[in-house]
């Protein structure tokens, strides 16, 4: 189990571009890299699962794992989904609210 006082390292994009490279280009295995760096087997795996889809190795005609870039696009689009939503509720809102304010009371007619 992980601990909750400990705190997450963050590794810079040279750090895992170095890291990935001596999988790749080097041949050498995940955990080898990983010991030799002190970085988790876990992430350095998808380090290099990652760069292998954006190269398009891992690809299955178009239907395969998101390449980075597709990925900071999903983000960028539910972002923009989620603050229309918010958007279209509070105008929904609003006309009901002016829709409500534009009734004759009731017992006047």
């Amino acid at each position: 189990m992980t601990n909750p006082n400990r705190a997450r390292r963050r590794f810079t994009p040279q750090q895992k571009e170095e890291a990935v490279a001596l999988c790749l280009a080097e041949g050498l295995t995940c955990t080898a890299v990983a010991q030799r760096l002190g970085i988790p087997v876990s992430s350095l795996a998808k380090w290099v699962r990652q760069a292998r889809i954006d190269r398009g190795e891992l690809s299955d005609s178009g239907q395969g794992p998101l390449t980075s870039e597709e990925r900071a696009e999903l983000v960028q689009l539910r972002r923009e989904n989620r603050e229309l939503r918010r958007e279209k509720d509070f105008f929904r809102l609003a006309a009901a609210h002016f829709a409500k304010e534009q009734l004759p009371p009731r017992g006047f007619a």
